[in-house]
């Protein structure tokens, strides 16, 4: 699944097209390096959202394509 539409499912960033400029921004890292929208995630990869001051870093342990809302927060794991 690509990174922008993983952010969006996940419910990490609200919109997938914040998300494709988070990306473009260079705000998200993926495996400590910076990643582009279309790359592909896969479980066990590490995720780095900067936020301002803020970051935000999680583990990916799942990726579907829809999720209900309450079970968006079983894709990741906060480390």
């Amino acid at each position: 699944m690509r990174l922008d539409k993983y952010l969006k499912v996940s419910r990490l960033i609200r919109r997938r097209t914040v998300a494709n400029e988070a990306c473009d921004a260079g705000r998200v890292l993926v495996n400590d390096k910076p990643a582009r929208a279309s790359l592909a995630v896969k479980a066990g990869d590490v995720i780095e959202i900067q936020f301002g001051t803020k970051s935000v870093k999680v583990e990916v342990l799942d990726v579907s394509e829809t999720v209900r809302k309450d079970d968006a927060k079983e894709m990741y794991r906060y480390l």
